[in-house]
């Protein structure tokens, strides 16, 4: 865990308590010091699916025995397509082109497939063949060009593969350079430690950090029970929540553990497993909780599952695992996109941000979930936990949520048009004049060209999967006039970031100079920097300085 304030104002932590209310860079900072070490781009199989550790050595694609997209069998299909091409070339040719074929077979198990492939931009169709770099596919072409045919069934690659190496290299480039091939294995940007922190170069931003908890295994929430106890509780994607005391020593015995139901891997790029974390705001006196997890239910379907449970009356540092009560599932239709974020609203009822579904570009049905209103993925549900629905629910449904009478919608809706959103908050507004209280914040995760930061409102339809960022996405729906879509609050494009993790707006006391501004970061970036329009500094952490709300 990691503090941040400004260079004059890096002592001790004089305002504990407030900063630790506040939640100002708890959860991602966090969340960057549990996974260094690691990989810092998104790594994602042509299915869609995370890679993984096989479990069975490679004999072929061996680079990828310890984490990749291949099984054994995969592994043995490639190499048995390798070995029926090499057959057609002499021994000089096998040893020029040899290499050549075998990595670019490879690029298969390759965890980062779906970016080599281009799986991620539904609008063209699948590659035959991966990215590849300029320079290597100039040498590629230039070596072993009549192994292209034998690589490739796609007509337009066939065509080119005489002397035109510059045609042939246009038609396997990769709009973002990062993943192309061999760049990906090589790539800092992609490889580095997570949580690196430079200094601005103009001096405009210096970052102050101190090691609050570490030992962490795929951090994804941290949280306070406004119980007064001033305890946080730290979320492990695998189904496992930590108590930290006041003093920073955590509990030998974990506060849950759901390891054995929490459907997920340890393998990076799986975004399943214990994804949300909230405590009722009356928890002092109802001692209730909300979780928010990936689960397979009894027909083996995927599923995601909000739930209630109690604290044990016996020990208030553990959960009654005995007092669950499911109070929502949802069918997922793929292993990705899984939302993950549970937050109560000053108005008192629980706020749920489900992904759309999954897999690339939102493909489910005419126009995908996330613009379906009888569809509870790539939504933002807002419901009451306090009372029991007249259908047997655990819930109720608001009287006043945007579409309860609208034929077809489900009753729970209250924002629709979301990809991905990881991570929101609600504004607590400024001390003393409250100005921006209760608005909710969130980052919504792009698809392959901008990550966007949204100001939820009741009723409104943030664009995906017609828009992305404020860019249109797709085109005949983008024009539709019928979308009426609410606009981010602020937008970005791949060359700076390429996975948004949504923050906080700060009203801590530790650094008034950051008072009022939305703090938030991108998975995949390490730089500090000035965005274009002069507001704060952004990346490594951003600071974005939102307009004042109306009324």
């Amino acid at each position: 865990m990691l503090r941040m304030s400004t260079p004059n104002l890096c002592g001790g932590l004089h305002c504990w308590a407030p900063w630790l209310s506040s939640g100002i860079l708890c959860l991602c900072l966090i969340f960057l010091l549990g996974q260094v070490g690691l990989l810092q781009g998104h790594p994602q199989c042509l299915d869609y699916g995370p890679p993984f550790q096989p479990l069975l050595h490679l004999e072929f694609c061996s680079d990828y025995e310890s984490f990749g997209c291949c099984d054994q069998h995969k592994d043995r299909r490639i190499a048995a397509r390798y070995w029926d091409i090499m057959e057609y070339f002499d021994l000089k040719r096998h040893e020029l082109c040899g290499d050549y074929i075998k990595d670019i077979l490879c690029q298969e198990c390759s965890p980062y497939a779906a970016h080599l492939y281009d799986a991620e931009n539904p609008q063209t169709p699948l590659r035959n063949l991966p990215g590849l770099c300029s320079d290597y596919c100039s040498v590629f072409h230039s070596n072993c060009h009549s192994a292209i045919s034998l690589l490739t069934n796609d007509r337009g690659l066939q065509e080119s593969h005489g002397m035109d190496g510059v045609r042939f290299c246009h038609l396997l480039d990769l709009s973002d350079k990062d993943y192309c091939f061999p760049n990906v294995l090589r790539n800092n940007y992609l490889n580095r430690n997570l949580g690196m922190v430079a200094q601005d170069p103009r001096g405009c931003l210096q970052l102050c950090l101190s090691e609050v908890a570490n030992g962490l295994r795929n951090p994804v929430s941290m949280v306070h029970a406004g119980d007064g106890t001033h305890r946080f509780f730290v979320a492990e994607q695998v189904g496992v929540v930590w108590v930290y005391l006041p003093d920073g020593s955590r509990l030998e015995q974990p506060f849950l553990d759901l390891k054995n139901i929490v459907l997920t891997t340890p393998w990076i790029g799986d975004e399943r497993g214990f994804l949300g974390l909230a405590f009722h705001p009356k928890f002092r006196h109802n001692r209730k909780f909300y979780i928010y997890y990936s689960c397979l239910d009894k027909k083996k379907v995927e599923k995601i599952r909000i739930s209630q449970m109690k604290v044990s009356r016996a020990d208030p540092n553990k959960a009654d695992l005995k007092s669950e009560r499911v109070i929502l599932e949802i069918e997922e239709p793929a292993s990705n996109h899984n939302g993950g974020q549970l937050l109560f609203g000053l108005d008192g009822y629980m706020y749920i941000f489900t992904g759309d579904g999954g897999q690339a570009g939102d493909p489910f049905g005419l126009f995908g979930n996330a613009q379906n209103k009888s569809s509870l993925l790539g939504k933002v549900l807002r419901i009451d936990v306090n009372r029991a629905g007249s259908d047997g629910k655990r819930y109720r449904v608001p009287s006043d949520n945007p579409f309860v009478s609208e034929p077809g919608a489900h009753p729970a809706i209250y924002a629709y048009g979301i990809r991905n959103m990881w991570r929101c908050a609600v504004d607590r507004g400024d001390p003393i004049t409250h100005q921006g209280r209760g608005r909710i914040f969130c980052g919504d995760v792009g698809q392959n060209r901008f990550e966007e930061v949204d100001l939820i409102v009741k009723g409104g339809n943030y664009g995906w999967r017609a828009k992305e960022g404020f860019a249109c996405y797709d085109k005949k729906l983008c024009h539709n006039a019928s979308l009426d879509d609410v606009l981010p609050i602020y937008a970005y494009g791949h060359a700076v970031g390429k996975s948004v993790t949504g923050g906080y707006v700060y009203r801590g006391c530790e650094s008034p100079n950051l008072n009022g501004l939305y703090i938030f970061g991108d998975f995949m970036s390490g730089k500090i920097e000035k965005p274009r329009n002069g507001r704060s500094g952004i990346f490594a952490w951003a600071a974005l300085r939102p307009v004042p709300s109306q009324g």
